[in-house]
C-alpha cells in the first residue's frame, strides 16, 4: 500500500534544526510515495538492534522516567513527534530522512559537529529520586497494567524490581478509576498502619518521580534494598543526603529513621482494596480527644506518652 507524505512542516523543520538537523523545505508541498511497510517502528527496532539496546537501556539513554513508551512503539505504536526529536538527539549519527521516511541509510557518512546538537537538559536541580528507571509491562493494546506486588514477592521485589523477567510474572490487573498513569498494588503484611490498614489489605499506588513533591502526611510505599514498608511520611524530601522518619499510624510503632539515598522507589497510596468492612465505631477518635483535653490534659503530652510506649517496626 502505498501513501502520500508531505514534507513541507515549517514547524518540524525548526525544531530539528534547533538540534543540528537540517531539512531542506520547499516553497510548495510535494507528494512523496512511501512503502507503508516499512514503519517508523521498524526503523526504530533496527536501529535498537545495531546498537545492542532494548526497552530499558534505551530509555535510560533518552532519559524517561518508565520504559512504557518504548515498550509501546516497540510494540508497533507509531512514536510521537517529540519523541523522534529525542531519540535523533540521543543518535546524532543517526539519519532524520531515514529514521522518519525511510531515505538513504541509518548512518550519516559525517557525524554532525557537537556544537550544533542541542545539549539535552539536564535533569533539574529541583528534582530528587535515584534516576533509577522503572519497569513496567502492557496490555496488548500498549496500556500499562496494574501490577499486584503479594507478600510472597516482596522479598524478591527488594532486589529485582527493575528486571523485566520478575516484574512480568507478577499478577496484573486493570482496576476502574486507576486507568491514567502508572499503578502499582501491594499487599499489606503485618499491623503497623492498623486502624487503618489491615493485614492482607491491597493499596494501589502511583509512582512518584519526584520525591521533593510528595505530600506530607500521606501514606507511601517505600522499596529499600531490604525491604518494602508502608509508612506515613510526615515532611518533604528535599535532600538525597538526608534522612527521612517513616511513622506507622499503630500507635505501638515507633518511628522508623532511614536514609533518603537507600530508596529505590517511592510509591503514593492512592487507594485500597479491602476484605474487610469496620462497624459504625462507638466512640470516635476526635471524641477521645475532646475528653482528653475536657480531663485537662494536653495532647502533645498524650503522644509524647503513646510513642515512647512504641516499639520499633520496619515492616509493610
Amino acid at each position: 500500500m502505498w501513501v502520500n507524505v508531505y514534507v513541507c512542516i515549517t514547524q518540524a523543520a525548526n525544531t530539528l534544526t534547533n538540534i543540528g538537523i537540517k531539512l531542506r523545505v520547499s516553497s510548495n508541498l510535494i507528494p512523496i510515495k512511501m512503502d507503508k511497510k516499512a514503519t517508523v517502528t521498524t526503523r526504530i527496532n533496527e536501529l535498537l538492534q545495531h546498537y545492542g539496546l532494548n526497552a530499558n537501556s534505551v530509555t535510560q539513554k533518552l532519559g524517561y522516567n518508565t520504559n512504557s513508551k518504548m515498550y509501546k512503539i516497540l510494540s508497533g505504536t507509531e512514536p510521537s513527534f517529540p519523541t523522534l526529536v529525542d531519540i535523533l538527539d540521543a543518535f546524532p549519527e543517526v539519519s532524520p530522512a531515514w529514521l522518519v521516511m525511510g531515505r538513504g541509510t541509518m548512518l550519516e557518512s559525517e557525524v554532525r559537529p557537537a556544537a550544533a546538537l542541542r545539549a539535552k537538559p539536564a535533569l533539574s536541580q529541583s528534582v530528587v529520586n535515584n534516576g533509577g528507571v522503572l519497569v513496567v509491562t502492557v496490555d496488548k493494546d500498549g496500556v500499562d497494567n496494574v501490577e499486584l506486588v503479594p507478600v510472597a514477592a516482596q522479598a524478591g521485589y527488594t532486589l529485582q524490581h527493575n528486571e523485566a523477567v520478575f516484574v512480568q510474572d507478577l499478577p496484573r490487573y486493570r482496576l476502574p478509576h486507576f486507568e491514567q498513569g502508572k499503578f502499582r498494588a501491594f499487599e499489606v503484611a503485618g499491623d503497623s498502619m492498623t486502624p487503618t490498614l489491615n493485614h492482607n489489605d491491597v493499596v494501589v499506588c502511583s509512582l512518584v518521580d519526584n520525591w521533593r513533591l510528595l505530600v506530607p502526611d500521606d501514606m507511601y510505599v517505600v522499596v529499600t534494598a531490604e525491604a518494602v514498608m508502608l509508612k506515613r511520611i510526615r515532611t518533604r524530601i528535599t535532600d538525597l543526603d538526608a534522612e527521612v522518619i517513616l511513622h506507622s499510624d499503630n500507635p505501638h510503632r515507633r518511628p522508623y529513621p532511614l536514609d533518603v539515598k537507600d530508596i529505590m522507589e517511592l510509591w503514593r497510596v492512592r487507594g485500597y482494596l479491602s476484605t474487610f468492612l469496620p462497624s459504625a465505631p462507638d466512640v470516635t477518635a476526635e471524641r477521645l480527644w475532646d475528653v482528653i483535653e475536657a480531663l485537662g490534659y494536653d495532647k502533645n503530652e498524650v503522644r509524647r506518652h503513646l510513642d515512647e510506649d512504641a516499639t520499633p517496626d520496619a515492616t509493610l
